[in-house]
């Protein structure tokens, strides 16, 4: 499939079996025959005991693929590890009503994280402090010389920042190191450098470097999605009020924003475990970033433009990688990156910034209208029903009768199986 040729719109999907989804994907992504032994492939033993300590076994979760998505005019097809129901369907179906408008556009800005050092026991802390900038050129070569490759590749560390914090112990000098990290998380070349730098620190300004780490709120590495959904395509004006009266709640009141934030992270947590990234790191960021101005938030906004139509955009901190780490070891994350077919950190990070914006939008336009149970009833009936001893045909028919009664419980499915089985 060449270039010009590929789409990831794919109509009935998810009614297809699954050696047809493989064979669409590998003719997507260019995938040989080791890649699609890896469909089935578990992590095996050896390189799971390297990844992690005492290990006993691995875990695995349904890897899912959502489609039709249109990103920058770049056509995407989305791997995403979830064991939530309904989550990879709302992505497809909300990256199709985008298409209409033209997909999803983003921006970002470098890769820059932030290490902070932590200065205490200093009697004059902004004489102190001015002396850290004095000697910011030194710091910054000192930092450099820790990771000469990186800096090769025009990374390396940037700037340095001083604030002064006060605390029940007194006041404290917090060293902020900003080191553009390339493509890969940054993790463990900003902690090379803080260590580095923490002598130099103590001998500059008299006092005592306690913490030396990573931040995780990465705030100098914003990336912004945007998209516009049509209103005719998604029920017209009625629906474009009653979506904003709903998203309006989250803009407001942190109890509901915090359910609002957990629906965008489905997606993006999907996408993240799936290429071998840092979910924790990635949810630490977003919501400390919610929570930026004093009260917790929305991270995306909403509104009508002069259509009529709906736009929306998330703007969230998002520190990944292509290179390093988990996404370097685990086989199924090399996959999902070759799937993806994202070539720099700049770029998967601008995908999994619209996948967060798709699985919010879709969210929020279940319970505006339907209600979000509908969307999820489906896919929950099959699990009761199996809970309940069903197999093979009877899996499909007892779920359907389960959605059609509005009845999706553990024992009215017990009932309704006895009858299948009497009837049959």
């Amino acid at each position: 499939m060449s270039t010009s040729e590929k789409t990831s719109v794919v109509s009935g999907f998810y009614k297809l079996p699954i050696e047809k989804r493989r064979e669409f994907v590998a003719k997507f992504a260019d995938l040989n025959e080791d890649d699609m032994k890896s469909f089935s492939s578990p992590l095996d033993l050896t390189t799971a005991d390297r990844m992690i300590e005492n290990v006993l076994g691995t875990f695995e979760v349904p890897l899912g693929l959502a489609v039709n998505f249109l990103i920058n005019n770049k056509e995407y097809i989305i791997p995403m590890a979830t064991e939530e129901s309904s989550v990879v369907a709302a992505a497809s179906n909300a990256a199709k009503i985008a298409r209409v408008k033209g997909g999803f556009s983003t921006t970002c800005s470098e890769p820059l994280m932030i290490g902070q050092l932590q200065l205490l026991h200093i009697k004059d802390v902004a004489t102190a402090a001015q002396k850290i900038i004095h000697h910011k050129k030194q710091l910054l070569t000192l930092a450099n010389a820790q990771d000469k490759i990186l800096v090769d590749f025009g990374g390396g560390a940037k700037d340095i920042e001083v604030r002064i914090l006060d605390s029940p112990l007194g006041h404290m000098i917090i060293t902020h190191l900003i080191v553009d990290v390339r493509d890969a998380m940054g993790a463990n070349a900003v902690n090379t450098m803080c260590e580095a730098l923490a002598p130099i620190l103590e001998e500059i300004t008299g006092g005592k470097v306690r913490l030396k780490i990573l931040s995780n709120l990465a705030d100098k590495r914003l990336v912004k999605a945007t998209a516009t959904f049509d209103k005719e395509k998604i029920g017209g004006d009625r629906v474009v009020d009653a979506f904003l009266e709903s998203y309006v709640l989250a803009a407001i009141d942190p109890y509901r924003a915090a359910t609002h934030n957990k629906g965008i992270m489905n997606g993006i947590d999907a996408l993240i475990i799936a290429t071998g990234n840092d979910f924790r790191a990635i949810e630490a960021g977003a919501h400390a970033y919610a929570a930026r101005n004093g009260q917790y938030t929305s991270l995306t906004h909403y509104h009508k433009n002069k259509n009529g139509d709906l736009v929306g955009e998330i703007e969230l901190p998002l520190a990944v990688g292509v290179v390093g780490g988990a996404a370097n070891m685990h086989p199924k994350a090399k996959l999902c990156r070759k799937i993806l077919g994202v070539k720099s950190a700049k770029e998967l990070a601008e995908v999994v910034a619209s996948l967060g914006l798709a699985q919010n939008f879709a969210a929020l336009f279940a319970l505006s209208t339907v209600g979000i149970q509908k969307g999820h009833m489906s896919l929950h009936a099959k699990n009761i029903s199996v809970m309940a001893g069903a197999q093979g045909e009877e899996i499909e028919k007892l779920a359907g009768q389960l959605v059609h009664d509005g009845k999706v419980k553990l024992d009215y499915a017990k009932e309704l199986l006895e009858k299948i089985r009497k009837k049959d």
